[in-house]
């Protein structure tokens, strides 16, 4: 490897290094980092951690499966039919894994050992600060869609239950939609994101894999073995056009957002090699990739282009297999609300402590009252969000172009600010062709982002 000479000045702007301190972001469950000191490190790199390889495997598919999966039926519906669907998914999956490689290297390269982290060392203030502000943004928008997906599987649950078709009028006022979400989340997530630390990742972890399995075994069963009632509308068998199959790229994006969480990982493992880390995001994307598709082909081919965004609101109230899958996302949610909302907030705080310059130790007195105001103030922005933008398709293509960025903008950024630190007099064929590869992550990701947003403006607020 070149000699590398990484920008680490965080103490631009006359603020403290130390400041950030409190935010070690976005570690998914089970991550045991050490932590940084000057002298303890190796040489040649970060001090080692306690992860195997299978170890990191699941941790990354746990990071990587979630309430995307709902989306992904509507996705290929969106792409054009399976053939589409299938044929973007293994494209973009190249551009994902090699974000996840390039972001271990960066890593490496700057003994940093977060996402937001690595961003600060490799390409300097302003965009650190510009992907500590997209991190905070992306948990505020998958925290509204998760009391969206509360609020869809809730409706199902309570019209079986209460024995009388959805949406029917005079129905009592403790079964309307906005009463529910917001009492489950008044009763619940509330209290669970008040404390400053969350000791129950391992549990949000292993509910969230139990659920995301239980839906995609019952995508696939119902398709082949489908209810009577089930009868697909039009299966499409080509894209409508170009814009179509590019509308479908911000659902994949978000459903294979693993890349804020992944850094941590990368770093926890025993053998924190960027060789090794090749295989086991390479094998960790290949299982994800087979969940995805087996959802979303199966999904699709069931209620052909009539499919729902959420495919579980697809199926019929009284399917009691279903009404469990129900469920277990509903749980799941419930737990992974506070941790991405902890993210987040850890984000802000950070921000907050570098703007006015004043390390941790010395702002502990007001830490507690801070906390609280904002953890109410994203709790109630969120939930009156949830309960005015009911589509969760259009929040999910909304953060899916921030995942965008996280997935190819600052994993390329960071690749061209690396080997533009290279100190070669000489620059041989394979520099330009990762400052090459570097551009076109940016552009692709910048792309993807572009459209998603003028999407959300030009179309959704105009219509």
């Amino acid at each position: 490897m070149a000699q590398v000479s990484i920008n680490s000045d965080l103490g631009e702007w006359g603020l403290s290094t130390d400041s950030g301190e409190r935010a070690r972001l976005l570690q998914s469950p089970s991550v045991d980092i050490a932590p940084k000191s000057e002298g303890e490190a190796p040489p040649g790199g970060l001090g080692r951690g306690t992860t195997s390889t299978l170890g990191a495997i699941f941790i990354v598919v746990n990071a990587c499966l979630g309430a995307g999966l709902l989306n992904f039926p509507a996705a290929f519906s969106t792409a054009g039919g399976v053939a589409a669907g299938i044929t973007l998914q293994m494209a973009m999956l190249v551009f994902i894994i090699s974000g996840l490689v390039i972001l271990a290297y960066c890593s490496q390269a700057s003994n940093e050992r977060t996402y937001q982290e690595v961003v600060w060392a490799v390409c300097g203030k302003l965009t650190g600060v510009l992907c500590e502000v997209a991190i905070a943004t992306y948990t505020f928008g998958t925290c509204i869609a998760f009391l969206i997906i509360i609020g869809d599987q809730q409706d199902k649950i309570i019209a079986v239950m209460a024995k009388e078709p959805e949406g029917a009028g005079g129905s009592p006022w403790y079964t309307d939609r906005k009463f529910t979400i917001s009492l489950t989340a008044f009763l619940f997530i509330l209290p669970l994101s008040i404390p400053r630390e969350i000791g129950f990742q391992k549990y949000a972890s292993f509910l969230s894999v139990v659920g995301t399995w239980y839906v995609t075994a019952i995508v696939i069963i119902k398709y082949i073995w489908p209810d009577k009632e089930m009868t697909p509308a039009d299966i499409l068998n080509r894209p409508a056009s170009w814009i179509a199959v590019f509308n479908a790229m911000p659902t994949i994006c978000f459903g294979f957002q693993c890349h804020v969480s992944s850094v941590p990982v990368f770093n926890s493992m025993r053998r924190p090699e960027v060789k090794t880390w090749g295989g086991v995001v390479t094998a960790a994307m290949v299982i994800a990739l087979a969940v995805y598709m087996g959802t979303g082909i199966c999904g699709f081919l069931t209620f052909g282009a009539a499919v729902d965004p959420d495919v579980l609101l697809s199926y019929p109230s009284e399917d009691m297999a279903v009404a469990v899958a129900r469920a277990f996302f509903i749980l799941s949610v419930l737990t992974s609300y506070p941790i991405l909302h902890f993210c987040g907030r850890a984000v802000v705080e950070g921000l907050w402590l570098r703007y006015q310059g004043m390390p941790v130790e010395e702002d502990v007195g007001r830490e507690r009252r801070r906390r609280v105001l904002q953890t109410l103030v994203w709790f109630l922005l969120t939930l009156l969000l949830a309960l005015f933008i009911p589509d969760i398709g259009k929040v999910i293509s909304v953060i899916g172009g921030l995942a965008a960025c996280f997935i190819f903008v600052f994993p390329g950024l960071c690749l061209i600010q690396a080997k533009l630190s290279e100190m070669e007099e000489v620059k041989p064929a394979s520099w330009w062709a990762m400052v090459s590869y570097g551009v076109l992550l940016v552009t692709l990701g910048a792309f993807i982002f572009g459209q998603t947003t003028a999407n959300a403006i030009f179309v959704d607020l105009l219509a």
